[in-house]
């Protein structure tokens, strides 16, 4: 339609409806169908929830150090003391006329850690035990070590001189393990003493 003015519309005026001749009503923006959520952030709206989110975030502490790895700590008994000299020393005998030509001085320096280990790991109730099966357990093992073929009467012989000039290290190792079985001992007496002293 147009009126004096030309069209409907134009002009500064506001738009008129063509039926009625009033002001068109501007459409309003729709609703959303859900609830209306606030745009404002999280830390806004809950006061504690920023803190919520950092404890959350936060790492968890460090994982415990893994434990070192302990080395073996048997305890032998009288008879498992002796079983375990003379083994390892037939052992070694065995092994010194293999790889080193029976060398003496060889299976007299491998003595030494046996004896250590023997005195050692022998348990607390046998621990006199150690000092005497070691002398048997050195001789037992000079046995492949002073072979020589020539029968029976040459093979004491040589066994015997091989002790001879292998005493030092005998007495040596005896005496190491010795010393320390007499501290292994004074420390078991010390331990008794103060839980004696405990129940008084």
């Amino acid at each position: 339609m147009r009126g004096e003015g030309g069209f409907a519309g134009e002009g500064s005026g506001p738009a008129r409806s063509a039926r009625t001749g009033r002001p068109a009503r501007t459409a309003r923006p729709a609703r959303p169908d859900g609830p209306v959520r606030s745009t404002r952030p999280v830390a806004q709206r809950r006061p504690g929830a920023a803190a919520a989110a950092a404890a959350v975030r936060r790492p968890g502490p460090p994982p415990p150090p893994q434990a070192a790895p302990r080395f073996p700590n048997p305890r032998l008994t009288g008879l498992g003391c002796g079983l375990f000299c003379g083994a390892v020393m037939i052992l070694l005998g065995y092994l010194d006329a293999l790889l080193f030509g029976a060398s003496l001085t060889v299976y007299s320096v491998l003595f030494l850690p046996v004896c250590v280990l023997t005195a050692v790991w022998v348990r607390r109730g046998d621990l006199l035990t150690a000092p005497v099966v070691l002398p048997i357990a050195f001789a037992v093992g000079l046995v492949p070590v002073a072979d020589n073929g020539g029968g029976i009467g040459g093979h004491l012989m040589e066994l015997f001189t091989a002790l001879a000039m292998q005493a030092g290290w005998l007495y040596g190792g005896t005496l190491l393990a010795g010393l320390i079985v007499t501290v292994r001992k004074v420390r078991v007496l010390a331990r008794r003493a103060a839980a004696r002293r405990r129940s008084l």
